[in-house]
């Protein structure tokens, strides 16, 4: 405990340090960060061989899923993403001392809502070390401090890209312990009781990681625990765009928490539509999951054995035919996660109407739930998506790891003389 509590200690101290510094110094250590990840390419890569070869036991021990191991590998392709999305967040404008609003409650008397740090921030994911970057250049360009705990899975990777970004940090001039990495579940577990030096908590990962937290820390929790997408194909839907689409939302990325795990299908078109989606997915080797009245009209479907608040987090999805619009929202807001949901079709009534009543950080008409990511929203990279209902919601980059305090600014005022009656508000809103 002692030293994970000098490490918080340290975080926190680093906070206060980064509020103030410079914009120009914050993307001086993110493109440092970038160049020196890129020149260490191959140094990361035989770390995370060599976590892939450890990896390989695990999953034939029934420790780690084969889609945990997916995730694992660092390729060629997540490693340029992982460096490009260090640069796009050089671009972005700094989020810390935005004014958000201003309000002239007095002549010499102007009160602003201006956007600062969250403070420190405890980060836990499972098998992806590409996070740590993603994180890491977030936190910089937000001015916050973070305490990175990566699974057992892919420690080598981790230690391997960490180690790059201190050494980024430090030739930037950025204050000792603005990025910090912790390895156990011991620290994790002491970490959930540090409240006074540890802000806000992100966990990515499953269900029960999240549950787990959220249930064993006071610090604030951001993030979702299940990834359970729907895409509801109503009968004004372009079947020309309704294939691709849940194509794409399922296998581009099978186990990510964006993946289609369930398809709705208006009752008017099912008899035609359900054919053409069955040949589809078995093209692409998805396996079809439905009750047992829809799996007798369509022999290639298999009896659904999970309840519809399943996340397959695979090359499967369920499907189900629902009357209209209002039992497929219904279902959605009965089953989902508050991920990302999407309705298909032409008709702009049936779309609003979708759009408005369905309760996720997401709601999307005719295009792919796999959008639902924050390089892919502009943000530059993410932390994590969540489906909260306060401060952040969906993808979280950025202007999700800030917050806000209010200055003001006077000379000499006090509430007595308002209080009196001596001298009254204004309220006059400023530019």
């Amino acid at each position: 405990m002692s030293d994970l509590l000098s490490v918080a200690k340290k975080a926190k101290n680093a906070s206060y340090k980064l509020a103030s510094i410079s914009t120009e110094t914050k993307n001086l250590a993110l493109k440092l960060m970038a160049d020196n990840l890129d020149a260490a390419k191959k140094n990361i890569f035989e770390a995370n061989e060599l976590d892939l070869q450890q990896a390989k036991n695990l999953v034939v021990r029934g420790e780690l899923s084969k889609a945990a191991f997916g995730r694992l590998k660092l390729d060629e392709n997540k490693f340029r993403d992982m460096v490009d999305g260090i640069r796009d967040v050089i671009k972005l404008p700094d989020p810390v001392n935005k004014k958000l609003w201003a309000m002239k409650l007095d002549d010499e008397l102007d009160l602003y809502k201006v956007s600062c740090p969250i403070g420190v921030m405890g980060v836990i994911f499972e098998a992806r070390p590409d996070v740590i970057a993603q994180i890491s250049s977030l936190a910089v360009k937000s001015s916050n401090a973070v305490l990175l705990k990566g699974g057992k899975e892919s420690v080598n990777t981790n230690k391997a890209i960490c180690a790059i970004i201190e050494k980024s940090l430090y030739q930037a001039g950025l204050p000792d312990g603005t990025v910090n990495q912790i390895f156990s579940r011991e620290d994790v577990s002491q970490m959930l009781k540090l409240e006074k030096y540890v802000d806000l908590i992100i966990p990515r990962g499953g269900s029960k990681l999240v549950k787990y937290i959220k249930e064993n820390t006071k610090i604030a929790v951001l993030g979702h625990s299940d990834g359970i997408c729907h895409i509801y194909i109503d009968k004004m839907a372009d079947w020309d765009k309704a294939i691709p689409i849940i194509i794409d939302a399922k296998t581009q990325y099978p186990t990510a928490c964006n993946a289609v795990e369930t398809v709705l299908v208006h009752k008017d078109i099912y008899k035609e539509f359900v054919p053409i989606l069955i040949t589809a997915l078995k093209k692409n080797e998805v396996k079809i999951y439905a009750e047992p009245e829809l799996c007798a009209q369509f022999t290639e479907l298999i009896p659904m054995t999970e309840t519809w608040a399943y996340e397959y987090s695979d090359l499967a999805l369920a499907l189900k035919i629902v009357d209209n619009e209002l039992e497929a929202i219904e279902h959605i807001n009965t089953y989902g996660s508050g991920h990302t949901d999407c309705v298909i079709t032409e008709d702009n009534t049936v779309c609003e109407l979708f759009m408005n009543l369905v309760d996720s950080a997401g709601v999307y008409c005719n295009a792919s739930t796999r959008f639902a990511d924050g390089f892919r929203y502009g943000f530059g990279a993410e932390v994590g998506i969540s489906t909260n209902k306060t401060h952040a919601r969906g993808p979280v980059g950025l202007e999700g790891l800030t917050i806000y305090k209010y200055k003001l600014f006077g000379c000499g005022q006090v509430v007595r003389d308002y209080v009196s009656g001596t001298k009254s508000f204004k309220h006059e809103k400023l530019d």
